[in-house]
């Protein structure tokens, strides 16, 4: 059986059911990043950017704990702060 590449925190499982978040969008976007910045008051949290085209190009951002194995998800949501973003 193949490893997952991720891990979902009991907060995230809860707000991508609620926010209708494909699991294959939040793996396409840790393994396709258009870009990734560290978070700014916990540095082992990473935010992963992508174009969900599914969803009419928006951006999906999908924060993650890097420091454990496989990376855990805290919480993903598109984004409605980047919709300018190239």
């Amino acid at each position: 059986m193949p490893k997952p590449i991720f891990e979902l925190s009991e907060h995230a499982a809860a707000v991508i059911a609620r926010r209708n978040i494909d699991l294959e969008w939040i793996e396409w976007v840790l393994l396709n990043p258009h870009r990734t910045e560290r978070g700014k008051n916990d540095q082992s949290l990473v935010h992963a950017f992508g174009r969900i085209a599914e969803r009419g190009g928006r951006v999906l951002r999908v924060v993650y704990n890097a420091n454990v194995v496989p990376p855990r998800i805290v919480t993903a949501y598109f984004d409605r702060t980047l919709k300018d973003w190239p």
